[in-house]
């Protein structure tokens, strides 16, 4: 479990997200203990390691040997001819799994379900059945173009099997259509990053740190000194031009105009009001969405 926490913690800290900011809030006060913040003497980075769940894998490749189990990532529905993946959870760019795991999604796992099943000639359509706050920047963009590259095809329908926010979204949307439940949501079409300042508690736990550095910008954004105006200066450019380049690819993918997605201002939308705004296409429960695709599919 500790390199869970090691993973994700590099994730959610110094790096832009496409996440909804409640969820951020939660995660990073749910780390703050884990990571030392609350007892300075633990801040020697010894957690802070880069790790993907090594364990995990390997234990479960060694159980795929013993069981010879190949899994597509993709679960057929009955003798229906559509293929459901999940997007569920925290979204992450690489968690080496093809179904989501300890609460995350790899848009590594994605891309390759999503593209066996578009070339499984078994599959009629492709669901999406998400319930996600959205995740990492890193990665999203790139599995978004590939979603939408895909149109055409197979029908292929995001059914919310409660809300899309951020990265989330920017999945669905490259979708065919998306079903929102009543009380679901579609939205929070933003990019935020957040830098924790630990210098206050360093210095009151009469600790020193020095960084030597050849560039004068070499040290931005560690958590050991205060932000400097540069280093901010610098990070709100990034999530400008990562926040419009989100605002125009979900124009794009829901025909919209850039200026409609931009007033949102990254608000989240509850069902009808998703639709209203043009975000989704119907508010149906997830059973009455299935239906509705393999009546299409009829």
């Amino acid at each position: 479990m500790e390199g869970q926490f090691a993973f994700l913690s590099q994730r959610m800290f110094n790096t832009p997200l496409a996440i909804k900011r409640e969820k951020a809030e939660v995660v990073m006060a749910s780390l703050a203990e884990r990571l030392g913040i609350s007892q300075i003497g633990r801040l020697d980075g010894s957690i802070i390691r880069p790790m993907a769940f090594g364990a995990w894998d390997e234990e479960y490749e060694e159980d795929t040997r013993a069981n010879r189990v190949v899994d597509s990532g993709y679960d057929m529905i009955g003798d229906t001819g559509v293929a459901m993946i999940s997007v569920r959870g925290t979204l992450v760019q690489k968690l080496r799994s093809l179904r989501p795991y300890s609460g995350m999604t790899g848009y590594d796992g994605l891309r390759q379900s999503i593209l066996s099943a578009h070339a499984d000639t078994a599959v009629k359509a492709i669901m999406l059945d998400v319930d996600s706050p959205g995740g990492e920047v890193a990665g999203c963009f790139d599995l978004v173009d590939t979603i939408y590259g895909l149109r055409g095809d197979k029908p292929m329908w995001s059914i919310l099997s409660e809300s899309a926010y951020s990265a989330a979204y920017a999945i669905a949307s490259a979708t065919d259509k998306i079903v929102v439940p009543r009380t679901g949501g579609v939205g929070s079409i933003g990019v935020i990053t957040m830098h924790v300042d630990w210098s206050k508690a360093i210095s009151n736990a009469g600790i020193a740190v020095t960084f030597i550095t050849y560039g004068d910008r070499k040290a931005d954004f560690h958590p050991e000194i205060p932000l400097s105006k540069e280093a901010l200066d610098a990070a709100q450019a990034d999530i400008d031009a990562m926040g419009e380049l989100f605002v125009n690819t979900v124009a794009r993918n829901r025909n919209l105009a850039p200026e409609a997605v931009r007033e949102t201002q990254a608000a989240c939308y509850m069902g009808a009001n998703g639709v209203s705004r043009g975000l989704a296409d119907a508010v149906m429960a997830p059973d009455a969405a299935l239906v509705a695709l393999l009546a299409e599919l009829a």
